[in-house]
């Protein structure tokens, strides 16, 4: 991480949820020297741990302390009444587009607007340019992750040279330099002597691959999904059969050298059921969903009401009628798909045949979107809105509380082997916590994103959830506005005070007030 100084730290009577240690109770934690210290139902300081309480006589004594005694004195009680704490989130799949594509967004923006969602660590695909498919280029992002970064960042590595499909990468070179798994997302290995060898040198490795499951052959051209709203629109269709064919073959792949596969963002209720009978059958597989894709149906992208905030202010009026007929940032790949899958997606969530959430964060600029719906990019960016996306499924008691955040937390930890440092509050693990308020109403306003992309379908949106703080190594990497009011004025704590020092200030205190 940029920083690993910390001051201790009292979260006090929230409901601390951990599944991973099967723990729901209403307690205080202790964080301190960037580990979680103590955790109950009534956490003891000891004296070498003193704590700011809010009466006006510390309040003034640390008004009026000299700047070395004042960080001294620093020390925080967050009242979390009401509040949930648990794990922080982890995300087994973004894109921080850098290198090469810092219009999109950078690891600093990127990394800034996956705090304010909750995330501690994410994981960062290969498809960067160069792409992230040799040592150098993987010390690069770490590098540039542990100086410019809010969160941790772990680079996934290619799967081939260059993501051509032709010929595997040295992976025990990227493994060497820290890679958490193999992965060409953006586009599928489509020879299958090609992924077979890549599957036997991932399996030598103890690393999984990271599968983008699609056949070019039934998708090309496709739009979105195929069905009666492609036909309407008389676009060609993305039908469930090019994501499910390539998940059949790549299942049988992982039988044939016992690899581990990861598949990435299924859509489909054909992909989870092969899945199901593959992990009946001993094979070593797991799986992950996108927010959007438990939420969202393939006719949204013709049922947006109006256009976004960042389309009405940008466009120009002759495209707002086109403009208003649907929306681009609905389009994803793979696409939204209908109410049955998602009813089979949830399903899977909760007898676990998908063990994670992943975000798909996938920032664009506006040129990518604001264009033909054939001509825009494909993707949504995901940090800023998977949250409070996901609560809703909670709200409507779809999924338990609890099994939404071992899906960001416990399960994503032990898919690339962390789960004895991430994804959890273990006493002696590293601080990376998330506390949110279940019951916060907000609404999604693109405009006020820290990321670069927005790129939202939820532009609008309201939403009942939210993450009112994120700690990372015992470090407030964010803390929500409203939150943030109870401990003015107690220094160091606000959202500007923990961003890399070696930014440029203006941007430091760019949508400063964006978060309330």
């Amino acid at each position: 991480m940029m920083n690993n100084n910390s001051i201790p730290l009292l979260i006090h009577g929230g409901r601390i949820v951990d599944p991973g240690q099967g723990l729901d109770q209403v307690g205080d934690l202790l964080v301190d020297e960037g580990k979680i210290m103590q955790l109950g139902a009534a956490v003891i300081l000891s004296p070498s741990l003193p704590v700011i309480l809010k009466e006006l006589k510390n309040l003034v004594a640390l008004r009026t302390g000299s700047a070395k005694d004042l960080e001294a004195k620093q020390r925080l009680v967050l009242d979390a009444t009401g509040l949930v704490i648990c794990p922080g989130f982890i995300d087994l799949h973004c894109h921080l587009r850098e290198p090469g594509f810092e219009d999109k967004e950078t690891i600093a923006t990127g990394t800034r607007a996956a705090a304010i969602g909750g995330f501690t660590t994410v994981c960062c695909m290969a498809n960067t340019n160069p792409p992230l498919d040799n040592r150098a280029t993987i010390d690069y992002v770490k590098e540039k992750a542990s100086k410019e970064g809010f969160v941790h960042v772990l680079p996934i590595g290619c799967i081939t040279k260059g993501r051509k499909g032709e010929e595997i990468c040295p992976m025990a070179e990227l493994a060497e330099a820290g890679v958490v798994g193999f992965s060409d997302d953006g586009d599928p290995v489509m020879s299958s002597q090609v992924m077979r060898s890549a599957m036997d040198y991932s399996h030598a490795l103890g690393l999984p691959v990271i599968d983008h499951c699609e056949d070019k052959a039934l998708s090309h051209g496709g739009i979105m999904n195929e069905g009666w709203v492609s036909a309407r629109l008389g676009l060609k269709g993305i039908p469930a059969a090019a994501e499910e064919s390539m998940v059949a073959r790549d299942l049988v792949l992982a039988k044939l050298t016992g690899a581990k596969v990861h598949i990435a963002h299924v859509s489909t209720r054909g992909s989870v059921e092969l899945i199901r009978q593959a992990k009946e059958k001993g094979i070593l597989v797991t799986a992950e969903v996108t927010p959007h894709h438990l939420t969202l149906t393939e006719e949204r992208i013709i049922t947006s009401p109006r256009l976004t905030p960042f389309q009405e202010e940008r466009a120009e009026s002759s495209q707002l009628s086109a403009l208003s007929s649907y929306d681009t940032n609905a389009k994803v790949n793979p696409p939204l798909r209908t109410e049955g899958d998602i009813k089979c997606l949830v399903e899977g969530l909760n007898d676990g045949v998908i063990e994670a959430i992943a975000t798909d964060h996938a920032p664009h600029t506006l040129a990518d979107k604001n264009c033909e719906l054939e001509l825009a990019a494909f993707g949504i960016s995901g940090f800023e809105t998977a949250f409070g996306c996901l609560m809703g499924l909670v709200h409507r008691g779809e999924i338990s509380l609890t099994t939404l955040i071992a899906k960001l937390t416990a399960e994503p930890a032990k898919i690339i082997g962390k789960d004895s440092e991430l994804g959890t509050l273990r006493v002696g693990a590293p601080a990376n916590i998330t506390i949110f308020d279940p019951d916060r109403e907000w609404v999604v306003d693109s405009r006020k994103f820290v990321s670069k992309g927005r790129n939202t379908p939820f532009d609008g949106y309201q939403f009942k959830g939210k993450v009112m703080a994120t700690v990372v190594n015992g470090r407030i990497a964010y803390m929500d506005n409203f939150l943030r009011s109870c401990f003015e004025p107690v220094p160091c704590h606000s959202e500007e005070a923990e961003r890399p020092k070696n930014l440029a200030q203006d941007k430091l205190r760019e949508g400063e007030e964006s978060h309330d």
